[in-house]
């Protein structure tokens, strides 16, 4: 599975319903297993992002429409960096010519 990581801001709509914000997070973790992906770690942050999770999906099409779903829903704003662990890094740097 590829990893992404995805840093969120929350919208002023996200912030006016902060106290359901737990639950939300929670609805859409099950949201995205039941997609296909997985949550790794999901953290508040203090900085220029509110959030900022470490999922894997099974396809870059099932994160994105995930993600679209999220958008859609207007409490947070999202920023997705697909990520490669080192050793995939190492197993591109390989094919350098």
């Amino acid at each position: 599975m590829a990893t992404y990581i995805m840093l969120m801001k929350l919208t002023d709509q996200g912030r006016k319903d902060i106290k359901n914000a737990p639950q939300r997070i929670e609805q859409g973790i099950k949201t995205a297993e039941a997609m296909g992906a997985k949550s790794i770690g999901f953290y508040a942050t203090m900085g220029e992002y509110d959030y900022v999770s470490i999922g894997e999906g099974t396809s870059d099409e099932v994160m994105m429409t995930f993600l679209l779903g999220l958008g859609s829903l207007g409490s947070v704003r999202t920023t997705t960096l697909k990520a490669f662990t080192k050793e995939e890094f190492a197993e591109l740097v390989k094919r350098l010519p």
